[in-house]
């Protein structure tokens, strides 16, 4: 009927020519048609496009935290994941020559998950957030501070699939050792800086340790 999903498109591409704000924008496009109405789905959409700088970034903290919500609504329809959803086991892949920090079971040393799959979130007012689950969409779009966090919220990783599907939440295991590293729920679970994160896959900071990777400029020459 061309009231939204073609207003969205329209309003996006004065967002990236013009530099406008997806307010602004959509403004614009209103003017000029008066019938228009882009539906909250898509509304998010542009919201998320200008927190990301007008740019589709799959690898931004917020795109994947958008997807995650978005899979949310529809996880109880879905018979399995997408593969895209997951992060890339550290253990499948070689090393990075860069500095990028790998997140490993600190009970048997096996590879987690990379700095790279920590989803930011904003952070809580602590226990006297604890009252209420609601979160505002400016929070959402945010970044966050990790000081009061005791826990890592990420983004799914391949090792965690058998423990998903077909299941709303439950532990997140090392597939090593089988030690405890955290929980999941596609419902949202509590940081202990008082956010309701959604959905969450949260591993205790307690359960892990950090590894950096050096480049291999920085490694001192061998001795002849």
């Amino acid at each position: 009927a061309g009231v939204s999903r073609s207003v969205a498109v329209v309003t996006a591409y004065l967002m990236k020519s013009q530099g406008l704000g997806w307010e602004e924008a959509y403004a614009a496009v209103r003017a000029a048609k008066p019938d228009a109405e882009v539906n909250p789905g898509f509304q998010a959409q542009l919201k998320l496009y200008e927190a990301m700088g007008c740019a589709v970034d799959s690898s931004s903290a917020l795109y994947k935290r958008h997807r995650l919500q978005v899979l949310r609504e529809r996880y109880p329809e879905l018979q399995d994941l997408p593969r895209e959803v997951f992060a890339v086991d550290p253990t499948s892949t070689c090393q990075t020559l860069d500095t990028e920090v790998l997140y490993r079971c600190r009970k048997c040393r096996r590879s987690l998950f990379r700095g790279s799959s920590i989803l930011s979130h904003v952070e809580g007012s602590g226990p006297t957030a604890f009252a209420h689950k609601r979160v505002t969409a400016s929070a959402q779009l945010g970044g966050g501070g990790p000081d009061k966090c005791t826990s890592y919220f990420i983004e799914p990783v391949q090792w965690m699939e058998p423990a998903l599907l077909g299941v709303m939440e439950g532990q997140l295991l090392c597939p090593k050792c089988t030690s405890k590293l955290g929980s999941f729920s596609w419902r949202g679970e509590q940081c202990s800086c008082g956010r309701w994160v959604t959905p969450a896959f949260q591993v205790h900071k307690s359960r892990v340790d950090e590894a950096r990777t050096l480049p291999i400029g920085s490694l001192p020459a061998a001795k002849t």
